[in-house]
């Protein structure tokens, strides 16, 4: 990821909300894959790190990163911004990116 691309897709992040909470229980199974359907509805998420959660956010986000094949756009305080672009239906597009009428690259 280029840093113009990074920079856009923070942007972009500054106006969504997150969609997922971690908590005490820190990265179970069941909240990577939570966070795999996301990023595949969404392309672009946040996930909220709750302060009962005792890890690091950012050791969360490169390990969350790593599991759910996305790439960390920023961790701010206790917020980590994730993306993976969706091949089938993707709905972000970079500035100069050619897209073709049925939505496709």
């Amino acid at each position: 990821m280029t840093t113009k691309e990074r920079a856009f897709l923070k942007g972009l992040a500054q106006t969504i909300d997150p969609v997922l909470s971690l908590g005490k229980a820190s990265l179970t199974p069941e909240f990577v894959d939570a966070t795999a359907e996301a990023l595949k509805a969404r392309e672009l998420i946040k996930v909220n790190v709750l302060k009962n959660c005792i890890d690091d956010p950012h050791t969360l986000a490169i390990t969350l990163g790593e599991r759910t094949r996305s790439e960390v756009v920023q961790v701010i305080g206790r917020k980590i911004v994730l993306y993976k672009r969706n091949n089938e239906n993707t709905k972000i597009y970079f500035p100069g990116e050619k897209v073709k009428p049925n939505g496709k690259k």
